[in-house]
C-alpha cells in the first residue's frame, strides 16, 4: 500500500471489498474484480479515486450541520482508508474543522449516542494488572504512534468521560494527513478511569465505565502499567498525552519525558505553536523578542507552557534570566502569579515573579523592591495596564476573559499589539477576533485556536486571521521523532519546530495579517518540521538514527501517500 508499488492483498471477494485497509470500492480495475472474485459485487464502471472523492466530499457537503459532516467522515474512514485520508490530504482547509476543532468538542460531548464503529483501545483500571494483553488486541502489530486520553480535560469543556476518545482519533487522522505516517502504525487510546460528569452517568446509554473518576495511587499505578506495557509491546513507541487536566499533564510529563519518547502536546505543542507566531512577527517587523513584553492569561498547562518556552526563547534570544522573567507574565483566575500568594502549586511557583521583578516590570506602582510581594493578586487589568505588553495569550477557556477595556488598554501603549486567543471550541474563546479588531482601531495582529474567516482591515482591505493551531507542530514532531528513533521528545525539539514553522510565514503572508502559513500547506510544513526535529534528536544525542544515514530519505521512506496501488493475484484463499 506505500510507494506505489504492486502488492497482493491477503484478502479475496467480499472480505477485500469490506475491509478498510485493502478496499478500493468502486475503484477496483475490471482485471482486479475478475482476478479477486469482485465480479457482481460492484456497478460495471471504476471509478478513479478523484472521481471518488468528488462523490464523498458531495456527500459529506450535503449533510445539514457540522456534526453531520464529522460522522460522514467518521464512516468513510471506517469504510475506506486510502479515500479518507485522500480527501483529508486534498481539502484539508474546508476538512480540518469538521475532523477536529470546533466539532471535534460537539462530537465528544455527543459521543454515546454517534458512535458507528470503535475504534482504538479503552484501558480500564480492571486491567491494570496485564495492559501488555489487551496492547495485543490492537489490530495492528507495530505501533509507533500511540495518541492517549484520560478525558479529563477536553478542550474547554472539561471531562467528557469515553467520549474524550473522539480527541486521540482526530488527533491521528491529522498525523496521517499531514506528516503521512500511515495509520497501521498509529493507535488511539483511552485511559477510561471513570467520571465525575453527572450527567454522562446519568445518561442509560453512556457507553463508558459507569464509576467516578479514579484518583490517587491506583490511577497513577494504572498509568505506569501503561507506559511500561506500550515499552514492552512496542519498543520505541512514540506516546503523546491528550487532554489530561492540569496537575496531572505537567506531573505525567514530568515523571516520563525522560524514561519513554513522550510528550504533552498541550503543554508543549501549543507553546511551540504560540513562539512561532511570536518569531514571524519578529522576523517580518525586524524586530527583537528581547524587547517584547508579553502577558499569557491562564496558567493552566497550556498557559505554564507557553510562559515556559518564550522566558527559554527570550534568553535564547540575549536576555538576562531575570530580564525574561519580568517580560513574560503569567496571571491565572486570581492575578498576577507572583511571589507571597500562598495557593502557588509547583509549576506556578517558578513562573512567580519576584519582588525585584515586580518592580522592574511597574507591577508595584514605584514601591521598592523592599516592600515585598503584594498582599493581595494583581487583577488582569492591572497587570496590562502596568506591563504595557506588546503581545498577549489567552488559554483560559472562559468566553471573553479579553474585555473590551483589556484590549483597549493594551492598545493605547503599541502600535501594533498581537493578540492570541487561543481557546478552544470557538465558543471559549477569550474575545472574538472582529472584537478585537474594532477595539485596537485594525492594527492587532491576531491569532486563533479555531478557524475564523478574514475580516476587514482598516484600509478596507481583507485581513487574515491566522489560526495559532496545533496542527501546524505536533504532526512534524511525530514524524521527526519516528524517523529519528528518538529516546526521548525534547523541549529544544518543540523549539526547533517552532523556529522552522516561523520561518515558512511568506512577507506576503503576513502582509495579509497572518502568523501562520495556510492550512493548505500543512504537508509541506510537517514535512520541514520533522527534518528540523530528527536533525535537533541527533544533535542533542537522543536518537538511535545513525548520523552517516540519509535524514531525507529516511524520511521520504516513512511518508505515506493515500493512493490506490495495483494488486496482483497470488495463491487462491483455502477454505
Amino acid at each position: 500500500m506505500a510507494a506505489g508499488q504492486p502488492i497482493t492483498p491477503p484478502l479475496h471477494g467480499s472480505q477485500l471489498l469490506g475491509n478498510r485497509l485493502f478496499t478500493k470500492d468502486t475503484a477496483f480495475s475490471r482485471e482486479e474484480r475478475e482476478a479477486f472474485g469482485l465480479t457482481g459485487l460492484l456497478p460495471a464502471s471504476p471509478l478513479t479515486l478523484a472521481e471518488q472523492v468528488t462523490i464523498a466530499l458531495e456527500q459529506i457537503r450535503s449533510q445539514d450541520t457540522d456534526l453531520g459532516r464529522y460522522v460522514a467522515l467518521a464512516a468513510l474512514q471506517d469504510r475506506n482508508a486510502v479515500l479518507f485520508y485522500r480527501l483529508l490530504t486534498d481539502h484539508i482547509e474546508e476538512c480540518l474543522p469538521w475532523v477536529y476543532t470546533p466539532t471535534v468538542g460537539q462530537a465528544c460531548q455527543e459521543y454515546s449516542h454517534i458512535l458507528r464503529r470503535t475504534r482504538g483501545l479503552w484501558i480500564t483500571p480492571e486491567d491494570a494488572d496485564d495492559v501488555a494483553s489487551v496492547l495485543r488486541n490492537s489490530p495492528f502489530e507495530d505501533v509507533r504512534l500511540i495518541v492517549v486520553t484520560d478525558n479529563e480535560r477536553i478542550l474547554g469543556l472539561g471531562d467528557q468521560g469515553a467520549g474524550g476518545m473522539a480527541i486521540p482519533i482526530g488527533k491521528l487522522a491529522l498525523y496521517t494527513a499531514a506528516s503521512g505516517i500511515h495509520p497501521v502504525l498509529t493507535l488511539p487510546v483511552s485511559l477510561d478511569v471513570g467520571t465525575d460528569n453527572q450527567a454522562l452517568l446519568d445518561d442509560p446509554l453512556y457507553v463508558g465505565r459507569r464509576e467516578s473518576r479514579l484518583r490517587g495511587p491506583e490511577y497513577d499505578r494504572l498509568l505506569e502499567r501503561f507506559m511500561v506495557a506500550v515499552a514492552e509491546v512496542w519498543p520505541g513507541c512514540v506516546i503523546q498525552f491528550e487532554d489530561f487536566k492540569q496537575h496531572n499533564a505537567l506531573r505525567i510529563l514530568d515523571a516520563y519525558r525522560d524514561r519513554f519518547p513522550s510528550f504533552n502536546d498541550d503543554v508543549q505543542g501549543t507553546a511551540a505553536v504560540v513562539l512561532a507566531g511570536v518569531l514571524a512577527a519578529m522576523h517580518h517587523r525586524g524586530e527583537s523578542l528581547a524587547d517584547q513584553r508579553i502577558v499569557v492569561l491562564g496558567a493552566g498547562g497550556a498557559g505554564i507552557g507557553i510562559a515556559q518556552m518564550l522566558r527559554r526563547a527570550l534568553r535564547d534570544a540575549g536576555a538576562s534570566v531575570a530580564d525574561a522573567a519580568r517580560r513574560v507574565v503569567l496571571v491565572d483566575s486570581r492575578g498576577l502569579v507572583a511571589e507571597g500568594r500562598h495557593d502557588l502549586d509547583r509549576y506556578k511557583g517558578p513562573l512567580a515573579l519576584s519582588a525585584e521583578e515586580l518592580v522592574a516590570a511597574g507591577l508595584t506602582a514605584g514601591a521598592s523592591s523592599e516592600a515585598g510581594p503584594p498582599s493581595e493578586p494583581i487583577a488582569f487589568q492591572a497587570v496590562v495596564a502596568a506591563v504595557r505588553p506588546t503581545i498577549m495569550v489567552g488559554v483560559t477557556g472562559i468566553a471573553g476573559s479579553f474585555t473590551e477595556a483589556v484590549i483597549r488598554e493594551m492598545a493605547r501603549h503599541v502600535a501594533e499589539p498581537i493578540v492570541m486567543p487561543l481557546s478552544n471550541p470557538t465558543s471559549s474563546i477569550e474575545a472574538h477576533p472582529s472584537d478585537i479588531a474594532a477595539w485596537t482601531d485594525g492594527r492587532a495582529l491576531i491569532a486563533t485556536g479555531s478557524p475564523f474567516p478574514p475580516i476587514a482591515g482598516p484600509d478596507s482591505r481583507s485581513r487574515t486571521i491566522g489560526q495559532a493551531n496545533n496542527v501546524f507542530v505536533f504532526p512534524g514532531v511525530g514524524l521527526g521523532a519516528i524517523v529519528a528513533e528518538a529516546r526521548a521528545v525534547t523541549d529544544e525539539m518543540f523549539i526547533a519546530a517552532a523556529r522552522s514553522l516561523a520561518r515558512l510565514v511568506t512577507a506576503e503572508r503576513f502582509a495579509e495579517g497572518a502568523l501562520y502559513p495556510p492550512v493548505t500547506d500543512l504537508r509541506a510544513v510537517s514535512r520541514r518540521i520533522a527534518g528540523a526535529v530528527a536533525t535537533e534528536a541527533r544533535r542533542a544525542g537522543v536518537a538511535g538514527i545513525g548520523s552517516h544515514e540519509d535524514l531525507d530519505a529516511a524520511l521520504d521512506a516513512a511518508t505515506w501517500e493515500p493512493l490506490y496501488v495495483p494488486y496482483l493475484p497470488g495463491a487462491a484463499p483455502t477454505a
